[in-house]
């Protein structure tokens, strides 16, 4: 075991992080960086200049037919990018699953690789190896969806609007551009104060570019359902708010014949369908309603995919092995209030979920229990004792977290499956009683008298399922939680003002995970309403880890930074950790076909096409 020196807790922390970075020569200047077609986090971009599509796109795909999607909920605002309506914007003007539809960046990213852009509306891109500036050439054949030109003038309108009326991430993010200027006719210089923040150069590649001639900036953080101009493939064609909208291709889209889109956005027209809740969307998939369905719970998968279609093959049920880390998903406490205040209290309440009677009674024993914030990942602590990188940078807290966090050998409460694991419930009374707590009775309550008892709100079947479960297991010792169910729209706006006890919420992440981390566990965003720190981290600890990450300059120094924060926030028993699958799994009716290799993130839709007429036999579907 690596000791780490009492005289060390006393250097701050940036002076470690220095210490982990390469240091020029003495006397060495930098050379003026030349264009180039794309950019990496860490290294040099896997794709040559010279590459003619991505890995997961199929050059043959054939254009036209239609994709009809469907999403549980509801929307109300075709503005995703702003606090009002920002959770309950329509699916697909700018989207993770469906794609960019109709708002593109500068750059775009390679699926296939942890953190690689190439261009897009920027057709090269210039950045230092301080990475103390970035700058942008734009593709002079760039327009938007009315034909006018992608200019210099709408991307600094663009930064500028989201700085100052954006979601908090934006705001955040882009404050620390000290300048932003235009050079020459076609390029733009976004100048930072320094490079400390190496992954920021890299998001304003991703940042959604807009036409300023079409956004009025006193009233764009305001929701609206116009449909908005963009430069992507499609165009909003009907919007049926909160039930439906179709986007249909524009024949004129610039990009076409690029190579970052061979092969992508393929169909005529896309439709997004909205359900209430999970059962009904699984109907319309059977009724062909819907093309495609992916399915995250087993039993579903199991069970509720078993009809003609599939028997006769006109429905495919399909698994895709992923590349990424499981990421987190779980019961969120809400720290902000009381009752979840002491850390004794959520370990202790963490203790009681039982995975494996849940995971035996109600999912066919296919889900793997989650421990961590990047299992099944180079980037996970779990199985690793902190090395001595990440005691340096956990020097000034390493004595606040557990030992068994530390020495990589911490898991989740494992109970004997049976609901009511004695050994689990006293080892729960037992921390709760460190915090103050005792059973009276049935009930337990604190020192003064105050029962022990809180509200899980949730939305859907599915989460209301998971609840009643949870809810079991803390009746067992005398802990009252009640479950609160929602519509869809009052959910998302409880959840962007933090108005909840307990919550279910997932944070997918990759293998380069960044300042997203700090708008999900960073201190700032604690009191920012549509930030996603649903469970109102303020920890130092957790900041500085998030800083080193970003300040890595190669992948050594950016596991161990990664590592080190995964044991902050699994000391700080944020979230009652559940589990993932690791696959993914999506049916999808035979007349949509897909290459036969999909991204390390998994199956990439844009990626997908339709058959011929909708007639083209099984055999010839990849």
């Amino acid at each position: 075991m690596l000791l780490i020196p009492h005289a060390w807790r006393c250097i701050p922390l940036a002076v470690l992080i220095a210490a982990m970075l390469p240091a020029n020569p003495v006397g060495a200047t930098e050379q003026e960086p030349k264009p180039v077609h794309g950019i990496a986090m860490h290294g040099a971009p896997a794709l040559p200049a010279d590459f003619d599509h991505l890995p997961y796109a199929s050059p043959d795909a054939k254009k036209g037919g239609a994709i009809t999607y469907g999403v549980q909920g509801t929307f109300d605002s075709l503005n995703q990018f702003i606090v009002q309506g920002g959770t309950t914007t329509a699916r697909g003007l700018r989207d993770n699953q469906f794609g960019a539809l109709v708002f593109e960046s500068l750059l775009d990213r390679n699926m296939d690789e942890p953190f690689a852009l190439y261009g897009l509306l920027a057709e090269s891109v210039r950045m230092p190896e301080e990475r103390d500036w970035i700058e942008f050439t734009l593709n002079p054949q760039a327009r938007f969806s009315d034909g006018t030109p992608v200019t210099v003038e709408d991307v600094i309108f663009s930064f500028e609007i989201l700085r100052d009326k954006g979601r908090p991430h934006f705001r955040a993010r882009y404050a620390r551009i000290i300048k932003m200027k235009k050079v020459g006719e076609r390029s733009v210089r976004f100048v930072f104060a320094d490079g400390a923040d190496r992954e920021l150069p890299l998001l304003l590649g991703l940042s959604p570019i807009f036409a300023s001639h079409t956004i009025d900036p006193a009233t764009f953080d305001k929701s609206t359902l116009t449909p908005p101009v963009g430069s992507g493939p499609y165009l909003v064609a009907e919007v049926d708010p909160g039930s439906r909208i179709v986007y249909r291709r524009n024949p004129d889209y610039w990009a076409k014949d690029l190579p970052i889109r061979t092969g992508l956005y393929n169909f005529d027209e896309v439709g997004i369908e909205y359900f209430r809740d999970e059962n009904t969307l699984q109907e319309a998939f059977k009724k062909g309603l819907v093309s495609i369905l992916p399915v995250a719970d087993p039993a579903r998968w199991v069970t509720g995919l078993s009809f003609p279609a599939v028997d006769a093959g006109d429905v495919l049920k399909e698994t895709f092995e992923l590349g990424t880390p499981a990421g987190m998903y779980g019961f969120v406490f809400n720290t902000r209030r009381p009752v979840f205040a002491d850390v004794r209290v959520r370990r202790a309440l963490a203790m009681l979920f039982d995975f494996e009677w849940v995971n035996r009674t109600l999912y066919y024993d296919l889900y793997t229990r989650t421990g961590g914030y990047f299992d099944s990942s180079v980037l996970s602590s779990l199985g690793r004792p902190a090395s001595a990188l990440e005691r340096g940078l956990l020097a000034p807290w390493i004595e606040t977290l557990p030992d068994d966090v530390v020495d990589g050998t911490w898991r989740p409460t494992q109970a004997d499956g049976s609901g009511r694991d004695r050994t689990v419930l006293r080892a729960a009374v037992t921390g709760l009683k460190e915090a103050g707590y005792a059973i009276d009775g049935r009930t337990m309550k604190a020192a003064d008298g105050t029962p022990l008892a809180f509200e899980i709100l949730v939305a859907t079947k599915d989460q209301e399922r998971l609840a009643l479960a949870y809810q079991r297991a803390l009746k067992a010792i005398g802990v009252e939680a009640a479950i609160r169910s929602v519509d869809g729209a009052q959910y998302q706006r409880r959840r962007q003002t933090f108005d909840f006890d307990m919550v279910l919420n997932n944070w997918p992440v990759s293998l380069s995970p960044g300042n997203e981390q700090r708008y999900r566990w960073g201190s700032a965003a604690a009191d920012q309403d549509g930030s996603f720190n649903y469970a109102g981290v303020r920890d130092p600890a957790a900041d500085a880890m998030i800083d080193a990450m970003l300040a890595a300059r190669d992948g050594e120094s950016f596991t161990a930074a990664v590592r080190a924060f995964d044991r902050v926030l699994i000391s700080g028993a944020y979230v009652v950790p559940l589990f993932h699958l690791p696959e993914k799994w999506v049916a999808r009716w035979k007349t949509i076909l897909r290459p036969e290799r999909h991204s390390v993130f998994g199956p990439r839709f844009e990626a997908w096409w339709a058959a011929d007429g909708g007639e083209q036999a099984v055999d010839d579907a990849q």
